[in-house]
């Protein structure tokens, strides 16, 4: 397949990344960076060079990266003698992702537990939406843990063989 093909399926598959993020209240720009610093080669680019194929304006660059950074999906790297800062996605991303949503998980549990103290005196049928959601939080602050760990492993396990 020639490069021009296979850089455009590449794009289609950034685009559909950033419709997704779209989707979840991200900025599209950023899910299209981040669906590309999936496939693109070398996996580090520069704001340049994100703008270049993305058709992209540098401030448009720019202020997505700054959200995929603050978010922790993103990290700048330098290299020795080059003055430019690149982008790349970290390495065990997907479980640091998942930890994050670990602290969330709690903030929610807690936040149940206070709604909950708030209206102690209503009846159950009124209690009950705070029940459900500070059970489904204390479940995933208690089980995914044990679910990252089981999947380090089995990483870690792929990466050896």
């Amino acid at each position: 397949m020639n490069d021009k093909k296979q850089t455009q399926k590449l794009l289609s598959f950034a685009e559909e990344f950033g419709s997704i993020y779209e989707g979840f209240g991200v900025p599209r720009m950023s899910g299209r960076i981040f669906g590309w610093l999936l496939v693109c080669s070398p996996p580090h680019q520069s704001a340049a060079q994100l703008a270049e194929v993305l058709q992209a304006s540098k401030g448009s660059i720019s202020s997505a990266t700054r959200i995929l950074i603050q978010s922790g999906m993103v990290k700048k790297v330098k290299f020795p003698g080059d003055r430019k800062t690149y982008y790349v996605i970290p390495s065990g991303i997907w479980a640091e992702t998942t930890r994050m949503r670990d602290r969330y998980t709690m903030v929610f549990r807690k936040l149940a537990e206070r709604g909950l103290e708030l209206i102690a005196d209503q009846p159950h049928e009124i209690q009950e939406r705070l029940i459900e959601m500070q059970h489904i939080h204390a479940f995933f602050e208690r089980e995914r843990p044990k679910l990252v760990e089981q999947w380090l492993e089995a990483w870690d396990e792929y990466k050896s063989n």
